[in-house]
């Protein structure tokens, strides 16, 4: 592990994923300045490859383009000994699929301020545009508990637009299937066009793992989630869920609709509706709830013997990670399966 990379002092090494390590790293300055920072390098073997430095380029590009107090910011960019970086906002806090795992399901009114922030952040995201008024087009592809960010503060930040498409930006190879299984969209598993409508079905799976503690979309191996993807069928919520906020199997419905054409149009509106059904609850600070959940989970995780990194194996292919009590509360998948994007090589990417 390099001591340093460009301005960053590494830390402590993080994770892999199938094109790159992860390392927490501080940013130094003059008069004792310090900034911690998450580095996310290209693997070594990967350098000199153009097919991949061009996607880590373009992820880190694009990245860029996003200014937004809900989405994990790229700050810089730049090669150490001819090694590609960008260095990533530190977030003090964990992922939602690690929360769920190490303290349990949040509570509802935490849920829905989630899932609204999240809607919130893909909206920009889908609206974005560039220098010139043109709008860029930008679609997640890969909205999952992992990349969404809960911090020890109740922040909540989407982050790994890895996957993302924005037009312009990328020539999508036919036959390609990107993002993950279990939260793809049925146009994504049918290889059609993806929309920001895409997102919204995916943001609707999350909220619904989140609501019940159960992948909507679960199999014996990865032909089988897609085939639950593309049928799109969904389970009743619990009646103590129906009875508490009558709003969510509506909301659901419209979200998790099979067709792209009857779900919400904007993750805006979806936005809205999770914004009606929290003050029908009643509750004024439901930050507070995400707050104290995502410090009971980091108080969990650190109880926990530190693992070491394992790898995993699936038909295709397969992320490589570390125990969450390991990480400083950083996103790195490893149960997630990432489909391949090519011989060798994964959409997934670390963060």
């Amino acid at each position: 592990m390099d001591a340093h990379l460009g301005p960053y002092r590494v830390i402590r090494w993080l994770g892999r994923g199938g094109m790159a390590e992860v390392q927490l790293a501080l940013r130094l300055g003059s008069e004792g300045f310090e900034r911690r920072v998450v580095v996310k390098c290209l693997h070594e073997h990967l350098c000199g490859n153009p097919e991949a430095e061009r996607r880590f380029t373009e992820e880190a590009l694009l990245g860029s383009l996003l200014d937004h107090s809900l989405i994990v910011k790229v700050l810089d960019l730049g090669r150490s000994q001819g090694r590609p970086y960008m260095a990533l906002e530190y977030v003090d806090g964990l992922d939602l699929r690690s929360a769920l795992a190490a303290a349990g399901p949040l509570p509802l009114p935490a849920v829905l301020y989630l899932a609204r922030e999240v809607a919130r952040a893909l909206h920009y995201a889908h609206t974005l545009h560039d220098g010139w008024g043109q709008p860029l087009g930008i679609v997640h592809r890969d909205v999952t508990p992992s990349n969404i960010l809960v911090s020890r503060s109740g922040e909540v930040k989407l982050t790994d637009f890895g996957v993302a498409k924005a037009l312009g930006r990328e020539a999508t190879r036919s036959g390609i299937i990107k993002g993950k299984y279990a939260y793809m969209s049925p146009e994504q598993v049918d290889l059609g066009e993806v929309g920001p409508q895409s997102d919204v079905f995916s943001l609707g799976a999350v909220l619904y793992e989140a609501l019940t503690g159960a992948r909507l979309f679960a199999g014996n191996g990865p032909l089988e989630i897609l085939e639950r993807v593309r049928a799109a069928s969904r389970p009743p919520l619990p009646e103590a869920l129906r009875e508490r906020c009558p709003q969510l199997e509506t909301l659901l419905a419209r979200a998790l609709a099979r067709d792209w054409r009857h779900r919400y149009a904007t993750a805006r509106a979806m936005s809205f509706e999770l914004s009606r059904a929290l003050a029908a609850l009643g509750e004024v600070a439901p930050f507070e709830q995400v707050a104290q959940h995502a410090l009971r989970a980091s108080q969990a995780a650190s109880g926990r013997a530190a693992a070491p990194a394992e790898t995993h194996e699936v038909t295709l292919s397969r992320a490589v990670g570390d125990d969450i009590a390991t990480r400083d509360w950083l996103v790195i998948d490893v149960d997630e399966e990432p489909v391949a994007d090519s011989v060798g090589e994964t959409t997934n990417n670390v963060y």
